[in-house]
């Protein structure tokens, strides 16, 4: 899936992030999600970080929010963006 949350309204995008996150926890295929946004891919087993085409890090959120400084980074530009009231649902893994 390529970014399915970027041209949609905060209501239709909660409700694809809960389809795909009941996917991903049910393990019931494999699924890869390409997308900009950290709240789109913050509870995937396994997130690539790709900067200039290559990859720069992987891990789970909670492992690149400690090891990679772009991921943080990047993390704080778009907490920056959607307000401070999203920032604990963005960074907390739950």
């Amino acid at each position: 899936m390529d970014d399915s949350t970027s041209a949609v309204d905060a209501k239709t995008a909660s409700e694809i992030q809960a389809a795909l996150d009941e996917m991903m926890r049910r393990k019931a295929c494999v699924t890869f999600v390409v997308a900009q946004r950290i709240s789109t891919v913050k509870n995937a087993d396994r997130i690539f970080l790709i900067d200039k085409g290559k990859l720069v890090a992987q891990g789970t959120h909670e492992e690149l929010m400690q090891t990679s400084p772009l991921y943080g980074a990047i993390l704080e530009s778009q907490v920056k963006k959607q307000g401070v009231g999203v920032m604990s649902n963005m960074i907390s893994n739950k």
